[in-house]
């Protein structure tokens, strides 16, 4: 449910921005952006879902698969319905806020206003979307026991938010290099990062008005305060892993724990230097594989139960022989 819920906004967020982005540039440049939304599909990973169903990647088409496709779960529909699908499965574990907050949303996501909302001005029922989620997440945190249930939602919620910014930042590098353009021509696309991940203030902040993609590139990836970092996203998913368990920091009880922990001890004592000299294409695959590998072993432990692992010592040679 945290992933879901998570999910949504981000890809809300994301779409908002671009469209938002397209009002920001020469009409020509507009034009020739709403006729090419393929990049957005990309960041997300649904191209060929997208292919299957749609024959070009404009504004409109794109738009349709990533809001309003019930059929597809990454969408915005489609990642709400599983949300409150999974709400539902555990009401005893939730606050009655809580649901009534998800279900509110589902259903006036589903009903006529909404899509009348969208046509009328996009960029109210976008902004509805996302408050409406973070809504969702407040109450969460005010109303909800602090315990193993609500370290799984903030378990879900951070892994979620931490490969969708590694996704944004490996897209945006990719594309760049891709069509021969130097980092200061993308500085249009840097702001609308650093708007869709509510940063560009601290940006301003810590770096000064001047935008540069290696600074985004830190302070989106390595800085230990940003709610929308990747370092604070792992740093808070470790913490819920431990508080699961109970292990005491600095051990590990499973293999979602020990993959975490080793994850964050290195992107702590990491710089932005390091991982640029890696290739940030490459380091952010890295990123998504390693998130992608606790996930799996979080289900492994406790939606599973996989049984521990017994290793059985080899015989003898001696005895090998007999």
């Amino acid at each position: 449910m945290g992933r879901y819920v998570e999910r949504a906004e981000n890809v809300a967020r994301l779409v908002d921005i671009n469209l938002q982005m397209t009002l920001d540039v020469p009409a020509r440049q507009a034009e020739q952006m709403s006729d090419n939304w393929g990049p957005v599909v990309a960041c997300f990973g649904d191209e060929e879902e997208y292919r299957k169903k749609h024959s070009k990647a404009d504004e409109k088409e794109v738009i349709e698969f990533l809001v309003f496709d019930r059929e597809h779960t990454n969408s915005v529909i489609g990642s709400l319905c599983a949300a409150r699908e999974n709400a539902r499965t555990i009401r005893e574990q939730i606050t009655s806020e809580m649901w009534e907050e998800l279900n509110r949303a589902y259903l006036w996501y589903n009903s006529k206003s909404a899509r009348q909302a969208f046509e009328r001005n996009e960029y109210e029922f976008f902004q509805r979307i996302i408050q409406t989620l973070q809504l969702f997440g407040g109450i969460t945190n005010s109303t909800m026991l602090h315990g193993e249930a609500w370290d799984f939602i903030q378990l879900g919620k951070h892994l979620e938010r931490a490969d969708k910014i590694t996704r944004m930042l490996d897209d945006e590098f990719h594309l760049m290099k891709q069509c021969g353009k130097t980092p200061a021509d993308g500085l249009l696309q840097w702001l609308s990062i650093l708007r869709m991940c509510s940063a560009r203030q601290t940006y301003q902040r810590l770096y000064g008005a001047g935008v540069q993609p290696i600074k985004v590139a830190e302070l989106l990836l390595l800085n230990a305060d940003l709610p929308r970092s990747v370092l604070f996203c792992l740093h808070h998913a470790d913490e819920s892993l431990r508080r699961i368990s109970g292990v005491a920091p600095g051990r590990f009880s499973n293999r979602a724990e020990q993959l975490s922990g080793r994850f964050l001890a290195e992107l702590t004592y990491s710089r932005i230097s390091d991982i640029y000299n890696q290739g940030l294409h490459k380091a952010m695959d890295d990123f998504q594989i390693r998130f992608n590998q606790i996930s799996a072993e979080f289900y492994s432990t406790y939606i599973y139960h996989a049984e521990p692992e017994i290793i059985i010592p080899p015989l003898p040679v001696q005895q090998q022989q007999q």
